[in-house]
């Protein structure tokens, strides 16, 4: 039974969270709070654990330690399609479409949470399921006109240019209707002026499907352009919370990214 979410409940509550692989321990005590509608940046020199601290939220890896709230509901423990289903919609650092489906496909796949007919349907091809095949191709099709990609309706995924690829990946996590949106290093691979469209992207569906976004990202540009907050991890522990300009001017975040003594050099 979920606990109904009010306007003071964070969306996102992390507490003490950490993980351990054999002796490594690759997050150690992990806090972070987000509140409905932020836009936060998490970032770190490679392997300080972002993307270990995401596939615990979304249930990929089992925390050695600590809590996650969504919404005020304990999630440590549920698997990844019940997250999802509960609101935490993600993509990964590396792209994972069905790459040799249809670029329709691909998110009519992620509408099938909310396909309305059940198992016998399916199966004995009943008059109601033909009717909500035909509702979700339709809502689809309307979903790629909002993401520009709709003329790309019947393409295979795999032949797409990597910047749409992105977008497809962005797309089809929003099918599922998330509140709480996370992205793993989604500029990665692309050029500057993909990564100018990306940013617009953000800032659109931000606001276009009411999202609380929280990313990963080594593209500092984007980082300091669109994040309201930055938190900063270095060996699986955080090191510095800010605002942009704060983040950019922190001698420890300057040492984990450029080495010891680069925060004096003038």
């Amino acid at each position: 039974m979920m606990t109904p979410m009010n306007s003071t409940t964070p969306v996102l509550e992390v507490t003490s969270l950490a993980k351990v692989f054999g002796g490594l321990r690759a997050v150690n005590d992990f806090n972070m709070t987000i509140q409905k509608g932020e836009l936060i940046g998490l970032i770190g020199p490679n392997g300080a654990g972002k993307t270990t601290a995401f596939n615990m939220i979304t249930g990929l890896y089992y925390p050695s330690r600590g809590e996650i709230l969504f919404e005020g509901n304990p999630i440590v423990g549920l698997q990844p399609h019940e997250i999802t289903q509960m609101g935490i919609g993600r993509t990964f650092q590396n792209i994972r479409l069905f790459s040799n489906l249809s670029v329709l496909d691909n998110v009519r796949i992620a509408y099938h949470f909310h396909a309305g007919y059940g198992l016998p349907d399916g199966i004995f091809r009943t008059s109601n399921f033909y009717k909500k095949e035909r509702e979700l191709t339709e809502r689809t099709q309307e979903f790629l006109e909002i993401f520009n990609l709709n003329r790309f309706e019947t393409e295979i995924a795999k032949n797409l240019p990597y910047g749409q690829q992105r977008r497809l990946e962005i797309a089809r996590a929003l099918a599922c209707n998330p509140r709480l949106l996370l992205l793993d290093e989604p500029a990665a691979g692309m050029n500057p002026k993909e990564i100018t469209e990306l940013m617009d992207l953000i800032h659109f569906i931000r606001e276009k499907f009411d999202l609380t976004i929280l990313l990963i990202e080594h593209q500092m540009r984007l980082v300091m352009d669109i994040c309201e907050k930055i938190t900063v991890l270095d060996f699986g522990e955080v090191i510095a919370r800010g605002t942009p300009v704060e983040i950019q001017n922190n001698p420890k975040v300057v040492e984990a990214y450029l080495g010891k003594g680069a925060a004096n050099v003038s």
